[in-house]
Order: structure tokens, then sequence, then C-alpha cells
């Protein structure tokens, strides 16, 4: 009997004769770091308001870590991942690492996405000192000293608000209304908005709550259209976005509308075509579709190599996932054979040029980690085509 199966026959074994709690734990333990595997936890969205953004986020991952892994792995470990579904619902990311780290089953975790889902299991992090690449947010509240064990990619929503408003000063608009999601993430980011447009005196046309489900943006889209503004800036992501902005855009065709990174994930865009002239996003990566970018030709090479749905290819949120993926590739090289837990924060830290031709990824001596200050902003013209 090999030892794998024989901790196997023990674990169950425990379950009817009440041996200690290690012994439970003890097959799952064996899988979580192995000579020859390390798996990775990931609680991510894949059904719900976030789910196809999250699906193609794990497509990217998986693609990384597939490419590696035909070259047989890192320090001769093949790299695995255990994605479970939490819905954008704060309270099951919670639920879904408390299980996956009592259980013993991961090893590290990558790209929790959003603001409250990561804030939720933050203190867990920590506490148990579980490295964790790529949380998806731009939250400013989440990035303390305090963060020992967090590698964030992305720059803050709060720099991604000062460079949009910036814009929509440089054009002379006024009156200007902001839409937030009515969760953590948006009333984060309205806060953020709130404040760079008040450092700049701009006039201001209300504040709107956007339900997370998007069921009252037709609603809402009448509301905001009523007080006529100069711009509107979206605080907003996922459906809700779209019900919101379709919506908007049959009542007010003319006014600008500004977002930030996340706020029209890949999946989303092809639905607001009729929609999009005169819109404004935050990019936070090079274009997932530019063929002029190092970077994403690096990528569409590994989906295509590794055998990756084709529709994910030009997705911004599989891209993103791909470079969460190289971060960890090069934080478990750092952190050489004799791998801990502890070895692979000091090999994620010790990151300081991850280079991919026009994008780079560097974290500097002490936490917060933050990898990439890169912000562009990308102007829409109908039918999604961008302009710049």
């Amino acid at each position: 009997m090999s030892r794998r199966h024989f901790l196997l026959r023990a674990t169950q074994v425990a379950a009817v004769t009440g041996l200690p709690t290690w012994a439970h734990t003890a097959a799952a333990a064996e899988e979580a770091l192995t000579p020859k595997s390390i798996t990775l936890g990931c609680s991510i969205a894949l059904t719900g308001p976030l789910g196809q953004a999250g699906i193609e986020q794990v497509a990217g991952m998986k693609a990384a870590f597939a490419e590696v892994n035909a070259a047989g792995g890192i320090h001769g470990r093949e790299i695995r991942m255990d994605p479970k579904d939490d819905g954008y619902v704060a309270a099951r990311t919670l639920k879904n690492v408390t299980e996956m780290v009592d259980s013993q089953s991961i090893f590290a975790l990558i790209s929790p996405l959003g603001t409250a889902n990561t804030a939720a299991i933050l203190p867990m992090i920590e506490a148990k000192g579980i490295p964790t690449v790529g949380p998806v947010t731009g939250a400013t509240s989440l990035r303390s000293a305090e963060a020992r064990h967090v590698f964030f990619l992305r720059p803050t929503y709060r720099e991604e608000t000062q460079r949009l408003v910036k814009q929509i000063v440089d054009m002379g608009l006024k009156r200007i209304a902001v839409v937030y999601l009515d969760n953590p993430f948006g009333k984060e980011v309205l806060k953020d908005m709130s404040k760079a447009l008040d450092d700049i005196k701009v006039e201001r046309a209300g504040e709107y709550a956007l339900a997370v489900d998007g069921k009252n943006g037709a609603d809402l889209a009448d509301k905001v259209a009523a007080e006529r503004p100069g711009a509107v800036l979206l605080a907003t992501t996922g459906t809700a976005n779209t019900a919101f902005v379709q919506a908007f855009r049959a009542k007010a065709q003319g006014v600008p509308l500004a977002g930030i990174s996340v706020t029209v994930i890949s999946s989303e865009l092809p639905k607001l075509a009729s929609a999009t002239r005169g819109l404004a996003l935050v990019q936070v990566f090079p274009d997932a579709n530019s063929q002029k970018s190092v970077v994403v030709r690096k990528f569409q090479s590994t989906m295509k190599a590794t055998g990756a749905n084709p529709a994910f290819i030009n997705s911004g949120s599989a891209l993103e996932g791909w470079l969460n993926g190289q971060i960890m590739i090069e934080g478990l090289k750092n952190a050489g054979k004799d791998l801990t837990r502890e070895r692979l924060r000091a090999g994620l830290a010790s990151i300081r040029s991850l280079s991919f031709g026009d994008f780079s990824v560097g974290f500097g001596n002490k936490a917060p980690y933050i990898g990439s200050d890169a912000i562009y902003l990308a102007i829409y013209a109908d039918n999604g085509r961008r302009l710049s």
C-alpha cells in the first residue's frame, strides 16, 4: 500500500473511530505540498454578477500553470489549483477559505475577487501566514503595513479615480453625477471619487446607489438623466453596470460616461456595443486585444498553446489571471526547493522587476506590496471600438 493510500485509509478510519483532529487532515495536508506538487486555493466568483469575470480569471491562471507544468513544474513540483465558487458573496469567500485552510488542503491563495471578499479573509491570511497573490481589488483600505502576506498586482482605486477626474476636468465638464454599486467596493470608490471632485471644486449632480443585482438600473437611469449631468462617473462593475449603462444611454445618448478599471468586465463589453460612444475607462493592464503589446502576445500564445477557451484569448480578466499566475510562479522559483510558506512569502517579496516587455511587476522592500502602478485611459466609440 502506498503512503498516499495509507493516509487516505487512515483518514477514513479516523472518521469512524474518533482519532485526533490531525489524523482527519493528514491526507489533505499531503496533497497541499508534496515533493511533486503544490496546491493553490482560489475562492472566486464563478456565478453571480461577476461570474464570467471569475471564469476568465481562472482560465488565465490555469494556462500559466499548464505551461510551466509541461516544462517540468517549479523545482520538480506541478502546480495545481482548487478554485471554489463564492458568487461574489463575502460570507461564502470566508467559508470557502476557512474550509481550505482548516483542512490543510491548500498551500497558498491566488486571485480572491472583490473588495469585501478580500477583506473577509485578510485576518485569516495574516494570522495563518498564507501567501496570497493578486486580490482583484484596488481598495486602498486593504493595503496596510500589516498585510505582509498579500501581494497586490493592481494600483489603487484612489489612483484610478484621480486620473479619471483629471480627465473630466481637462475636458471642461461640469455637474458631475456619481453612480456607485451599493456594496463596500462601490462605497469606497465613491469616497475616492468624492474627494477627487471636492479637491478641485467640481459641481455635483448627485450620488446614486446601484443595486448589486442591477434591478434598479432602469429607475436609476431615469433619475440621473433627469438631473442633466455634464458627465457620469461610474463606481460600478459587472452585470449591474451593464443594466444601468444600457438604460441611461437610451435616455441620454450624448452624456460622457467614465469608469474605473473594473467597471466594464470583458464579457460585458459586447452587451454594451450600442452604448459605448462617449465611454472612458481606466485600465491598469495593456489592452488584451492589442497585438502591439509584448505581454499580450505572450499571454495569448500561452492561452493558445495550452488549449484555453478561444473566447478568452482577448479577455482582460484572463490576462489578469495569467499575470497573477506568473507572479506566483516567480515567487515559487525564488523560494527554492525546500518550500515553506515563509519562504514563498519571501520569494514573492523579492520580486523587483518581473518584466514582460511593455509591462513589469515589482514589489518594494516592505508592505503593502503593490506590483504595478500602471494606469491607462481607454476611450471608446460606437460598437465597443476602442479609439485609444
